[in-house]
């Protein structure tokens, strides 16, 4: 089998997302108590994960349920019982910025792009998230010269493991699904979803875990493991 398209999440696939995460609730977390929210950091990550868990709820299977403006704004609101949107404005535009200062590319990433375009293999990401931030991710890693396309759940209106996020981008790039390969941290949205699409699948492992085989419930195992990067291109290649 010739592969001519790669599909990649981007979340905790093409860089680390712990140490962001972290990044981010430290400095939301300053920015609230600079405007008189008096959270210590076990405080904090309850009244974090009450906004969390009313947007989730509320937004289940959309790109919306992972925007930190939003849960913000939910949990100031389950807080005070009033909007306040300057505080959640400025509490979200603090945990982005800091957040995507944090980026780093994950070792190998770069280099097996690289490989991946001299091939002539395109490379697609496909991410459950809202546009703005997924692209100034982009940016920050400096991705744009090695990827074809990026595709967001919020443009599909659909996430992973929904199969519009394989056969669109596919679709675009004028490839079957006999001929790519579907990259990511996750069981459930990259390999489970990639596999119902007919895609070869590739579980990254060098993220935070998601990728447990009790996740998968007697599915299709991906049909390959990788704990570096480079990994990649003796697969694809």
């Amino acid at each position: 089998m010739t592969i001519t398209t790669v599909l990649f999440d981007l979340d905790d696939t093409l860089y680390p997302y712990p140490p962001c995460k972290e990044a981010g609730m430290d400095a939301a977390r300053a920015t609230a108590r600079g405007r008189g929210y008096d959270f210590n950091r076990e405080a904090f990550e309850e009244f974090y994960r009450t906004g969390r868990r009313e947007v989730k709820r509320e937004l289940v299977g959309t790109a919306a349920t992972h925007e930190r403006f939003l849960y913000f704004k939910r949990a100031l609101e389950e807080r005070t019982g009033e909007p306040r949107a300057g505080d959640a404005l400025a509490l979200g535009e603090a945990f982005w910025e800091a957040y995507v200062d944090e980026m780093t590319l994950f070792p190998g990433v770069e280099e097996t792009l690289e490989t991946l375009q001299d091939a002539g293999v395109d490379v697609a990401i496909v991410t459950n998230l809202t546009t703005r931030i997924q692209l100034e991710k982009i940016d920050r890693l400096g991705l744009e010269p090695y990827i074809d396309l990026l595709l967001t759940s919020e443009e599909t209106g659909r996430e992973k493991p929904g199969s519009v996020m394989f056969t669109l981008p596919l679709a675009r790039l004028e490839s079957r699904p006999s001929e790519a390969v579907m990259v990511g941290d996750n069981i459930e949205a990259d390999v489970v979803g990639g596999n119902a699409a007919g895609l070869e699948t590739v579980l990254f492992n060098g993220g935070d875990g998601d990728g447990a085989d009790g996740d998968l419930e007697g599915r299709r195992a991906p049909d390959h493991r990788i704990d570096a990067f480079g990994d990649l291109t003796e697969v694809v290649l």
